[in-house]
């Protein structure tokens, strides 16, 4: 079994703390992680949505990151 495989058969949660229509915080672990987690975080900020969903699973893993540089001057 590959990594690969062995995250996509993994059940994990995704803990989000929402200010108004922003995610100020996103995590994502296994559920009883997870579980702690949101408990925390909803003791932490007493007034704000923490919202704990399943993790949707993926089939493939994303794509790589770009090569091509930011800028063509290396710093100094």
């Amino acid at each position: 079994m590959t990594t690969a495989t062995a995250i996509q058969t993994t059940e994990r949660r995704r803990v989000r703390v929402w200010f108004g229509e922003h995610v100020i915080a996103d995590y994502s672990a296994e559920p009883a992680l997870a579980e702690r987690y949101a408990h925390a975080m909803s003791r932490r900020f007493a007034g704000l949505r923490v919202t704990n969903d399943p993790l949707p699973t993926v089939d493939r893993l994303p794509d790589p990151l770009p090569g091509e540089r930011m800028w063509d001057v290396a710093p100094r």
